[in-house]
């Protein structure tokens, strides 16, 4: 008879292999790396697939996993502790934002800024205003002892909009090209670029202050100037640098001629944004918005795939790491924290109430005002990365977002992503498609 053997279960199994890595000696310093890569590309795709067999798009299963893993000493298990502080894993997760960034670029083009009409510019520039408003009055209403700077900085993370959402669920509708669908895309053209602006101004000012410099109308006119400066450096490098760079380039016979040069020209723009005294991410932002179709046309008239489906495996690679650790920051623990619930919540609703205030601004004939101001709630990834950005910048010494704050604008985040799928289609099969709108339409919308 066989002996009795018995098996370990797969976590004891993890628990004994996880530590080896950081603690074995002279270990090719490769090996946590490659560990903690797969244990992070393995639980975003798992938890990824089980938010959109669900409903919920991706990215909302990549965060809470990060949540997951990041919190496991909670059970006892620290086996995985490692992936917090590992200098590689943080730099790996850097470059997935700065490639989204990039790619949100890519999906807008200046002609679509162009395009848009007043609906548009008027419903971003109150889904800024707005919820940036709220967002200063919350914080100065709930923890008032953390100062203006993060107060202004709780705003400009309530001003982010992640409209990839809505236009998925515009999309699986078959909404995506009525009149609603148009001012939301449209205006979220504006909103990214605004937002970033504000996050550039509000972080440059925390900056300064914190290096020693004194704060005046001058230095945030001379901020100010700094953003917008680059991103017109950016237009004017779009215009008459890029077209004939990429003309050039089509000569060379070599494959992936095309993608080499799409990036080479993000981190070339983010190390700009840098030296500007701006974020990384806007410099990758403004690469991808000057990057027109046309400039493609080179490589795609040969039959090569567009820039966009070749930046995406890239992107599939490093974005999850981003967001993965991103929720690895958000200790559970944090939420028993005096406040922090009663935090959450009420940025939650200025969150929401903020971008609902941008459908004030549709004056578009026949174009539903609540579809679109619905349309413009989700904060999803782009909300993530400005809160991420918080934890990197310091005042006095410490981290201008701490853990209970960091904690209630991820739930700002989840809230916000789970809502609006179903709000949106709700605000839908009010009205059934080319049928007459329905009260609280635009004004203009009458015959």
């Amino acid at each position: 008879m066989a002996p009795n053997r018995r098996r370990l279960p797969p976590l004891a199994i993890l628990a004994l292999l996880v530590p080896l890595p950081a603690a074995a000696a002279g270990a090719d310093p490769v090996t946590a790396v490659v560990l903690a890569l797969a244990v992070i590309l393995a639980a975003a795709k798992l938890c990824g697939e089980l938010a959109v067999r669900l409903g919920q798009p991706a990215v909302l299963g990549e965060l809470l996993a990060g949540v997951a893993l990041g919190n496991l000493g909670l059970l006892g298990f620290g086996g995985l502790e490692f992936l917090k502080t590992d200098p590689t894993v943080d730099m790996l997760a850097r470059l997935g934002v700065v490639i989204l960034l990039f790619e949100v670029g890519l999906e807008s083009t200046l002609r679509d800024m162009a395009r848009v009409g007043p609906s548009a510019l008027l419903a971003a520039v109150l889904g800024i205003v707005a919820p940036f408003g709220l967002g200063w009055a919350v914080g100065a209403w709930l923890v008032p002892a953390a100062g203006s700077y993060v107060h202004a900085f709780l705003g400009a993370t309530l001003a982010a909009t992640s409209v990839g959402i809505t236009a998925r669920v515009l999309q699986d509708l078959g909404r995506s090209q009525t009149a609603e669908a148009r001012i939301i895309l449209g205006a979220a053209v504006i909103d990214d670029i605004l937002g970033l602006v504000v996050l550039a101004v509000v972080s440059g000012v925390i900056g300064a202050v914190d290096g020693g410099n004194p704060l005046s109308w001058t230095s945030i006119a001379l901020i100010v100037g700094e953003a917008l400066g680059f991103l017109l450096l950016a237009l004017f490098l779009g215009v008459f640098f890029v077209p004939p760079t990429f003309r050039g380039a089509a000569r060379f016979r070599g494959k992936w001629t095309l993608l080499t040069l799409g990036l080479a020209l993000a981190f070339l723009f983010s190390w700009l944004a840098g030296l500007m005294g701006l974020a990384p991410i806007i410099g990758a932002f403004a690469a991808g918005l000057v990057l027109e179709p046309a400039h493609f046309e080179p490589f795609t008239g040969r039959g090569e795939r567009s820039l966009e489906h070749l930046v995406h495996p890239i992107s599939a690679f490093l974005v999850p790491v981003f967001f993965v650790v991103t929720g690895m920051n958000t200790d559970l623990r944090s939420f028993a924290g005096a406040g922090v619930p009663v935090l959450a919540a009420a940025l939650t609703v200025a969150g929401i109430l903020g971008k609902l205030a941008s459908g004030l601004g549709v004056v578009q004939r026949g174009a539903d005002r609540l579809i679109v101001a619905i349309g413009m709630v989700p904060r999803g990834e782009v909300g993530l990365i400005f809160a991420g950005v918080g934890l990197t910048l310091t005042l006095g010494g410490k981290a201008v977002l701490d853990a209970g704050t960091y904690a209630a604008l991820v739930i700002l985040v989840i809230v916000t992503t789970l809502v609006t799928p179903p709000a949106l289609r709700w605000s839908l099969g009010r009205r059934r498609p080319g049928g007459p709108p329905p009260p609280g339409s635009s004004p203009a919308a009458a015959p």
